[in-house]
């Protein structure tokens, strides 16, 4: 049997969608493959988006800029100078895009100006924080993303 142009072409055509159907057989039927969204509630999430708009431009209008840095003991969030760190609450919460198993959150509960995130409770790499926080009524919303 001999071969001619046309028949080269559809063979061609069914061992590529051959080979495609193969990988994503085979990605989606993975257990090891990560097909989760960020958030387990992501959509319930979507829905309030505009409360974190809001409250970033609350960091802005009310000059509430943290300072996130690396420290020998660990992460220090210094809050702003001008806030009294009594009433001031809320929650830090890192989230690790590798692994969602290392994502954690920490209450804000402040003596001085500054929280410290202990360094056992970080690996090296990258993480996304974000800090929630809240000072006589005003909700206040600071993100990073920052290599440990």
């Amino acid at each position: 049997m001999k071969l001619n142009w046309g028949t080269g072409i559809v063979l061609a055509f069914i061992a590529f969608i051959s080979f495609i159907m193969y990988f994503v057989i085979r990605l989606s039927l993975d257990h090891n493959a990560n097909h989760e969204l960020v958030s387990n509630t992501y959509y319930k999430e979507e829905l309030a988006y505009q409360e974190k708009i809001d409250a970033e431009k609350n960091s802005v209008k009310f000059d509430a800029k943290l300072k996130v840095k690396k420290s020998d003991n660990g992460l220090r969030i210094e809050f702003p100078e001008n806030f009294e760190p009594k009433h001031i609450t809320g929650k830090v919460s890192l989230y690790r895009p590798s692994n969602r198993h290392l994502d954690v959150n920490f209450p804000i509960s402040l003596s001085n100006s500054h929280l410290l995130i202990p360094d056992d409770s970080l690996i090296d790499g990258r993480w996304d924080i974000a800090i929630a926080w809240y000072y006589k009524g005003e909700t206040f919303l600071h993100k990073e993303k920052i290599s440990y």
